[in-house]
């Protein structure tokens, strides 16, 4: 999933890393003729490519980054209070990571493109919410359920 470049840092051996709109980050070297990028050799460059996107395959596995911070929760929802918008497929906002908590019962997590994934999801557990990959809910039996929502620091 493509991701937009928030900025630059380095790492403990000095290469380059470019922090990504959704909260991860990843090495960009230059590393001619496999990788090249002569835009990270300088600050100008770096600057220059603020904005523009990577592939992000961190995000397309799912794995939760480091640094999120929790800002809003729903209610306790069941399978007569569910919203119907989560019963359809929907996304979150840029850089908004969910974790879907269920408590009681069970039901199922479909993740669409690049994941294409069905999650067979029982109490007690929780799922991530990638930041703008849709999904919905398929809910037949009693289920307890609450979403957490979570933005980069």
């Amino acid at each position: 999933m493509k991701r937009s470049i928030i900025g630059f840092s380095t790492d403990e051996r000095g290469d380059p890393l470019a922090h990504l709109d959704c909260g991860h980050s990843q090495h960009v070297r230059h590393k001619p003729p496999f990788v090249n990028r002569p835009w990270v050799t300088s600050e100008s460059g770096r600057r220059a490519m603020l904005g523009s996107e990577l592939e992000c395959p961190l995000c397309d596995r799912m794995e939760w980054p480091q640094g999120l911070v929790n800002y809003k929760r729903t209610r306790d929802l069941c399978e007569r209070s569910v919203p119907a918008g989560f019963l359809r497929d929907h996304a979150t906002k840029r850089g908004v990571w969910g974790k879907l908590q269920i408590t009681e019962g069970a039901l199922e997590y479909r993740v669409q493109a690049p994941v294409n994934k069905r999650f067979a999801l029982n109490a007690p557990t929780e799922a991530i919410i990638v930041p703008q990959m849709k999904h919905h809910l398929c809910i037949d039996q009693p289920v307890r359920f609450h979403v957490e929502f979570w933005k980069p620091a």
